[in-house]
C-alpha cells in the first residue's frame, strides 16, 4: 500500500491540471475581493471568508475527487491495480488518505490566502477573527472529506465515474441533505443535526465556543468509518471484468 500512496502522490504532483486549476480560483478570490474591497466593513474578512469556505467543497473538493477518485477509473487503471494484486480494500483506504491529506493542505492555505488579500486591501485579521476563520475552515474541510468517502461507495460499487462526480457535487450543494431533511422532518424534527452539514456544525462550534465536542467527533469518525466500510464491502463484491 506505501508504493501504491507513493506513485499516487507522484502522479498527483505532476498532474499540472491541478496547479492551473487552483491558479485559476486563487486569481477568481483575488480580483473578486479588489473589486468588492470599497464595499468592506468591520467584519468582511470573516463573512467573506465562511463565503468562500461555502464554495471550496464543491469546487476544491469536486476537482481533487476526481483527480484521487475517478483517474483510476477513466483511465481503466483500477482494474490493472487489482489484477497485480493490490488488495481493493487497500485501495479504498489509500484513496482516502491521499483525499484527507489533499484536503487539509488545501483549507489549511485557503485562510492564509484570503486574510493576507484582505490585509493587503488595508482589513487585517485579528486573533479572534483568525480563531473563528480557521474553525470555519475545518468544518468545511470535515464535510468535503466526508462527501468524497461517501462519493466514493459509488466509485467503487457502480465504477461510474460520472455518476459518482455527479453525486460529490450533489452533496457538496447540500441538495442531498436538504432533500433528506424536508423528507424525514415531519418524523424526526431534528434529524438535520446529524447528517453531515450538522456534525461539522456543532464540531465548529465546539471549538469556537468549548462546547461539547466529544460527541460530534465520535458521529462524524463512525460516519465516515461507516462510509469507507461500505466502500470496501461493495467494491470486493463488484466483479471486474479483466
Amino acid at each position: 500500500m506505501i508504493k501504491y500512496l507513493g506513485g499516487e502522490i507522484y502522479r498527483l504532483i505532476h498532474k499540472r491540471s491541478i496547479y492551473l486549476y487552483f491558479a485559476a480560483l486563487i486569481l477568481g478570490h483575488v480580483l473578486i475581493a479588489y473589486i468588492r474591497s470599497g464595499g468592506f466593513y468591520e467584519g468582511s474578512v470573516v463573512n467573506d471568508a465562511i463565503s468562500l469556505f461555502n464554495f471550496m467543497p464543491p469546487l476544491a473538493g469536486g476537482f481533487l475527487f476526481a483527480a484521487v477518485y475517478t483517474d483510476d477509473l477513466n483511465s481503466k487503471n483500477l482494474i490493472s491495480l487489482v489484477g497485480f494484486g493490490l488488495s481493493k480494500t487497500k485501495i479504498v483506504i489509500s484513496k482516502f488518505i491521499l483525499m484527507a491529506v489533499l484536503c487539509a493542505i488545501a483549507f489549511a492555505l485557503a485562510p492564509l490566502l484570503h486574510c493576507s488579500v484582505y490585509a493587503l486591501l488595508g482589513w487585517p485579521a485579528g486573533a479572534n477573527e483568525w480563531a473563528i476563520i480557521y474553525a470555519a475552515s475545518l468544518k468545511f474541510l470535515l464535510m468535503t472529506v466526508a462527501f468524497a468517502v461517501l462519493s466514493g461507495i459509488a466509485v467503487y460499487g457502480l465504477q461510474r465515474a460520472t455518476f459518482a462526480i455527479v453525486l460529490y457535487i450533489l452533496l457538496a450543494f447540500g441538495v442531498v441533505s436538504g432533500l433528506l431533511s424536508a423528507a424525514v422532518k415531519p418524523f424526526a424534527p431534528g434529524i438535520a443535526n446529524y447528517l453531515m452539514p450538522g456534525i461539522s456544525d456543532r464540531i465548529m462550534a465546539g471549538v469556537i465556543g468549548g462546547g461539547p465536542l466529544f460527541l460530534p467527533v465520535i458521529e462524524y469518525v463512525v460516519y465516515v468509518a461507516a462510509a469507507a466500510a461500505l466502500s470496501a464491502l461493495a467494491f470486493n463484491k463488484k466483479e471486474m471484468e479483466f
